[in-house]
């Protein structure tokens, strides 16, 4: 292990947040630098558990315990090569992932768990910083086409674990860059696009293709495809938001999430001067407390609003665990983002237990107020309570409540793959849809989750893909057996 007295001599330390007013004013990443020698002695608190539950909290099997050997023993370079063993893209997941592998942490118990997301994240750092993330490009090319539709995570694992087992892999997205929401869904403060743009260098350099602004079902027809290509992974996202269907939701100034956040990472990329959804000087509403709201405060305060409110209609979660999320299961926890610390330093609120009515709007259509009221938990079926309504003012509302599954109309009918009660689409244990020869990996087979989900998906379904084109595979699958999809 680390250091057998690593735990016992080593609080849990975590990088600085840039102050609020000095981060706001740009876009970029909010965490100051972490030196070395303070990851290391993180990395030494790891107690090398006798079963590492870590592992249990991570989708990936990431095989933490070692790499936090290999930090704290200063071999870094070997330390990337066991990251990788298991992870694609950990400069992604060590960015955006909400790190279920601590809340798993057998010092979690009765400490706070080991840094592992923050330990994750130096590695890979530090590994671009020395040259040492390379191209892998196969030796033998096995004459098999593969064409990968979405180009989140799960498609770029999937793409990526493809063309190093020999096929010629060619990735559609609809929009006009690669990297789907971690393109143009995720805001620059949370993760800058150039560690996106430097990982689609190194695939390209293995020999993966890109097709930008191709909307596979409308340029491209799923029987076309299918002629072209020996297999199809479809990685596209659970892009159906659930909407807010209440009087006023018509009214100019209501806007979905991933209507409102895109074109702020446009405006980041260089091809917009503003957003043409924007905050400035207005009284801002989100409506949805997960991390797509957080997101949108975020980019609502950079863009200098007035005021910003954020609604959940779920009572506030604790601080601490409850009995009825033990150890080592992910408990939803009150959190304090970076985002909310700056919606705390503007003197904005996080209203938990409300429900928005109705939208009023001004003589030119424009939304001016939401009323909301408060309401009782889930138990209560949401049951407002009475003489709490009131009203507040809003000149942009942004809607964050989540996702309902892929998109039907287009790709999906076209192929006939059948899909599940909640919509998403059916698969089996090698993730294979009902339609031979065509795959399904990430949030278009599983629903809105996480991006490590998403990867370690891509990474299973490349194994049945190469299974189904050779007949056999090297290629890991990564899914502990109970989390496996089942016909």
């Amino acid at each position: 292990m680390a250091d057998p007295k690593g735990f016992l001599t080593v609080r849990r330390e975590l990088p600085k947040r840039r102050p609020v007013d000095v981060r706001i004013r740009s876009w970029s990443e909010v965490y100051e630098d972490f030196g070395n020698d303070r990851l290391e002695k993180q990395a030494s608190r790891c107690m090398d558990c006798g079963i590492p539950f870590c592992h249990q909290g991570c989708p990936l099997g990431n095989l933490i315990p070692e790499w936090n050997d290999l930090v704290y023993r200063k071999d870094w370079h070997e330390a990337i090569e066991r990251l990788h063993a298991t992870n694609n893209f950990p400069e992604f997941t060590g960015r955006l992932c909400p790190a279920p592998c601590e809340s798993a942490c057998v010092l979690g118990i009765n400490q706070d768990p080991v840094a592992i997301k923050r330990v994750e994240v130096e590695i890979i750092d530090r590994a671009f910083a020395e040259g040492w993330v390379r191209p892998q490009p196969p030796a033998v090319k096995t004459g098999k086409k593969v064409a990968v539709v979405g180009s989140g995570p799960a498609g770029l694992a999937a793409a990526q674990q493809l063309t190093r087992a020999g096929h010629d892999v060619t990735v559609y997205e609809r929009a006009d860059r690669i990297g789907g929401l971690l393109r143009y869904g995720i805001p620059e403060f949370k993760m800058e696009k150039r560690h996106l743009d430097r990982r689609l260098n190194q695939m390209r350099a293995e020999g993966t293709s890109f097709k930008t602004s191709v909307n596979v079902g409308v340029d491209i027809t799923a029987e076309e495809l299918r002629e072209r290509y020996d297999a199809v992974v479809l990685s596209g996202g659970a892009t159906v938001w659930r909407d807010l269907p209440i009087p006023g939701r018509e009214l100019k100034g209501v806007h979905q999430a991933m209507e409102y956040l895109p074109p702020s990472n446009k405006v980041q990329e260089g091809d917009l001067d503003k957003s043409p959804i924007d905050a400035a000087g207005k009284h801002v509403v989100v409506i949805g407390g997960g991390d797509t709201g957080a997101d949108c405060i975020g980019t609502a305060i950079r863009q200098g609003a007035a005021s910003v409110t954020q609604l959940e209609i779920m009572p506030r979660p604790p601080e601490a665990r409850s009995g009825a999320q033990p150890w080592p299961t992910y408990p939803m926890l009150f959190k304090m983002e970076s985002a909310h610390e700056e919606l705390a330093g503007m003197g904005g609120d996080r209203l938990y237990a409300v429900s928005t009515t109705e939208f009023t709007g001004d003589e030119d259509g424009h939304v001016q107020a939401l009323r909301i009221v408060e309401v009782g938990g889930p138990d209560t079926g949401f049951k407002p309570v009475e003489g709490t309504e009131r009203e507040i003012p809003a000149q942009l509302v942004t809607l964050a409540m989540g996702f309902l599954g892929p998109q039907r109309e287009g790709l999906l009918e076209q192929l006939g793959v059948e899909l599940d009660q909640r919509g998403n689409v059916v698969r089996d244990r090698d993730y294979r849809t009902s339609v031979d020869g065509v795959y399904a990996a990430g949030d278009m087979g599983r629903g809105q989750s996480l991006i490590v989900w998403a990867i370690a998906e891509g990474r299973a379904a490349a194994h049945g893909v190469d299974r189904f084109l050779t007949g056999h595979t090297a290629l890991p699958y990564p899914i502990p057996p109970t989390a496996r999809p089942i016909a």
